[in-house]
């Protein structure tokens, strides 16, 4: 299939907005973003942004349907998401083609995260018939207690480029079957994957008369749409991923109108490998955490961690290993391709000032690392392997590129001091066959992570566990377990059904 025929059956080839309610489109009055894929840096379409009066109009659409909404009974709520989920089924191959294009990513990888999208819609289903509270014992008599949960109003959710659809997926259909409606600010470098999804549940909402209003799209290029978005205090919950920096500065504002937020920040994610391990699966599982999406997930492996017994060749296979993906590093439709490009030249840029700052700080280059000749764009790049220090500061910070740190460590609670010992906090394994250090690992004196894995890499997470970090990653959960809390407002009831008027905690107030 070529580029044009998938971009084609999206509907993607006459495209004036990004502006969007659900079924209806607005004229798009703000400035144009170029959508530029990254596999040879050309233009795929220009997209109208919103401007602040078609922004107005959203969120006003917005508050007219979350009444009618939350009316709907959950199990309904949940009938809706299936269908969505279905439409995306049936999407699936051409949308995995459209992330790769726009994102980088390379086709398989592209069609998990669609997988990811219909897979929490089938969690979503479930979860409509069980939004659960709690019965608790009263302690006085004639008394019961509950717990209860209730949709929240407006989610915003602003997404990032490397996750451009499976992202709003997790957050929108979980805010659905709450309850709640969404706003959708996506990533300006792609807008194509929002367009597209908008326009497929777009059909399924008409079917199913919902109301207009319910999923909501808003591209905005300019700072003044999210900004926008962040400060709104008819929003009581913001849910973003991207960076620290940016997380630092939605916090802060959605705090200070006394908010909600949800965070999924950077990553400094570490593989521990011990003495014991089965180097058999710790090497595949390293090198995919590391060159997948070519580094560009949150879940990145970006630090390997190995004792001093095997390090050496840890690293000969890791070499080894790396010069076998010299000639799969390529366009990302290509079936033979493993790694596909970085996002943009801003990546480029910041993956080469990695590598300076790595020798200027004491660290050694042992593969890799350069930009490579020959293909259609200049974001193609070899994937680079550093020996260092873990508290070098470019250790510290985070690399979005294929740029994988190896650290020697002599024993077991070495080992897990250095790989708490970054600022963030979310994904972190170890491969051991030593029951003991698995154990430790995944104990309070283990891992300070939001994820934590034991003979797996540290990306690949599966949706029906709650997805999220500690730290600068942020501190929220999307996704599942009871992530869906979080969506929801909390109520707390108490009955009296006796002909008495007892006080809580034995207080008298006798007024005769």
């Amino acid at each position: 299939m070529t580029k044009l025929t998938f971009l084609q059956n999206l509907g993607l080839e006459d495209l004036n907005s990004g502006v969007s309610t659900g079924t209806e489109w607005f004229s798009g009055n703000g400035p144009l973003t170029e959508s530029l894929t990254p596999v040879n840096g050309s233009v795929i379409a220009n997209v109208k942004n919103a401007n602040r009066e078609e922004y107005e109009a959203v969120i006003s659409t917005a508050q007219q349907a979350f009444p009618e909404w939350r009316k709907v009974p959950a199990p309904q709520r949940g009938e809706i998401v299936r269908q969505i989920g279905n439409a995306v089924r049936d999407a699936k191959d051409d949308l995995g083609q459209l992330v790769s294009w726009e994102m980088g990513k390379i086709y398989q990888e592209g069609l998990g995260e669609v997988q990811e999208m219909i897979d929490i819609c089938d969690f979503a289903v479930g979860l409509s018939r069980q939004l659960y509270g709690s019965t608790m014992h009263s302690e006085r008599p004639g008394h019961r207690m509950y717990d209860q949960y209730h949709p929240l109003g407006i989610v915003g959710i602003i997404s990032a480029f490397n996750f451009p659809v499976a992202v709003w997926s997790w957050n929108a259909m979980i805010a659905a079957v709450c309850g709640n409606v969404s706003i959708w600010k996506p990533s300006p470098k792609t807008p194509l994957c929002s367009i597209a999804l908008q326009r497929i549940i777009a059909k399924v909402m008409k079917e199913n008369k919902v109301p207009e209003g319910v999923f909501n799209l808003v591209i905005g290029t300019n700072e003044e749409i999210a900004e926008t978005l962040v400060n709104d205090q008819r929003v009581p919950l913001i849910s973003a991923t991207g960076s620290t920096e940016m997380g630092r500065k939605v916090s802060a504002k959605v705090a200070s109108r006394l908010g909600r937020s949800i965070l999924e920040l950077g990553g400094n994610n570490a593989i521990i490998v011990t003495e014991s391990a089965d180097l058999k699966i710790a090497i595949p599982g390293i090198v995919f955490g590391a060159v997948g999406t070519c580094g560009q997930r949150c879940t990145t492996t970006r630090r390997v961690i190995i004792h001093e017994s095997i390090y050496e060749d840890v690293k000969s296979q890791l070499i080894q290993a790396y010069s076998q993906l010299e000639n799969r590093v390529g366009n990302p439709l290509d079936e033979n391709t493993l790694i596909g490009p970085l996002i943009d030249e801003l990546a480029v840029k910041n993956f080469r000032n990695a590598l300076t700052a790595i020798r200027e700080q004491g660290g050694k280059i042992i593969y890799g690392g350069d930009v490579l000749e020959g293909h259609p764009s200049a974001f193609y790049v070899r994937p680079a392997l550093a020996e260092v220090e873990n508290h070098l500061q470019i250790v510290q910070d985070e690399t979005f590129a294929p740029l994988l740190y190896l650290i020697r460590y002599q024993n077991f609670d070495e080992a897990l001091r250095l790989q708490n010992d970054v600022p963030q906090g979310l994904s972190s394994a170890v491969f051991t066959r030593d029951f003991q250090q698995s154990e430790k690992f995944l104990s309070h004196e283990g891992s300070d992570c939001g994820l934590a894995n034991i003979n797996i890499g540290t990306s690949g997470a599966e949706i029906g566990g709650a997805f999220g970090g500690e730290k600068d990653t942020g501190g929220g959960r999307e996704s599942g377990s009871d992530a869906w809390k979080s969506y929801m407002r909390r109520q707390t009831n108490t009955i009296n059904y006796s002909t008495d008027l007892p006080l809580a905690q034995g207080v008298s107030f006798d007024l005769g």
